[in-house]
């Protein structure tokens, strides 16, 4: 699983396109959008790096969270 900190995403649109964004990245699944602490999980086994750069493709920049 992925953690990623997504400090931008700020309503209901910003959470469907973020989800839109990383569902189309194979190896990316679930996807779960919290938008109260911004952040997001993603499981599977796509690269956080692959999943950073989708984000910041649709001005959604992200950053990784350490999973504890």
């Amino acid at each position: 699983m992925t953690r990623l900190s997504v400090p931008d995403m700020t309503c209901g649109h910003c959470k469907a396109s973020v989800e839109a964004a990383l569902s189309h990245i194979p190896g990316a699944a679930p996807v779960t959008v919290n938008l109260g602490t911004k952040e997001v999980e993603v499981g599977g086994t796509a690269p956080a790096d692959t999943l950073i750069r989708a984000l910041d493709e649709i001005g959604f920049p992200a950053r990784i969270v350490p999973v504890s």
